[in-house]
């Protein structure tokens, strides 16, 4: 992809309204999606979310009564849930740290700094704190999402007007270590959605950008 094709793609990406029921996103599309939301960048690589892509419609009914009846969430082809860690775990960063140690082939004392950097970063969050750094992590995620899927030409909506808690109920998150941070509708916008024809508006380059050269 050249610079000129980004920066086309995420002129032509907005946050749509409203979804081609009749599109769906294939599978081989998908499958890249899916690849982009693994490839995220998060704190020490630690990944503290789980990814919940969701095409099932009965699935998407129950969420949308608590998600102030959008009609994104039942209208779009996939919904995905970016769900966070909600407290510190120490077997995360065992398995992670044993993770690195099999993929790049350095032993576990090689990595021993590494580790202890990690914990003395996390352990002595309080919880509230916690979950903040984790939240913080999976809306990384949520912008790579939402340019990968510009990228790829696939419609985007970003949902924060959900009720989490709800969410985890819904989605039997209850005891699994993760809570619902956000969501993001993903399909084709509809030739109806009145908001395809409307220009992009951001303030200039020069307000909200500052260079030191």
């Amino acid at each position: 992809m050249t610079t000129t094709e980004l920066t086309q793609a995420l002129q032509w990406r907005y946050a749509v309204k409203q979804f081609d029921t009749t599109k769906t996103i294939d599978q081989t599309t998908l499958d890249s999606i899916i690849s982009s939301l693994q490839l995220s960048p998060s704190s020490f690589g630690l990944q503290p979310w789980r990814f919940i892509v969701i095409s099932k419609q009965e699935l998407l009914e129950k969420l949308k009564a608590h998600s102030w009846d959008q009609p994104q969430i039942t209208d779009c082809s996939h919904l995905v849930v970016l769900a966070s860690q909600s407290s510190f775990d120490k077997q995360a960063i065992e398995d992670w740290v044993m993770t690195l140690s099999q993929e790049r082939s350095k032993t576990l004392e090689e990595l021993q700094f590494y580790k202890d950097m990690m914990y003395g970063f996390l352990e002595h969050k309080s919880p509230a704190d916690f979950l903040s750094w984790s939240q913080h992590q999976a809306y990384l995620a949520l912008g790579l999402l939402l340019t990968s899927t510009a990228a790829l030409g696939v419609d985007s909506c970003p949902l924060e007007g959900i009720d989490p808690k709800a969410y985890d109920d819904v989605l039997d998150l209850k005891g699994s270590g993760f809570q619902t941070t956000v969501a993001c509708a993903l399909g084709y916008r509809s030739e109806q959605d009145p908001y395809m024809q409307e220009p992009k508006v951001r303030y200039s380059q020069d307000k909200l950008v500052i260079q030191h050269h």
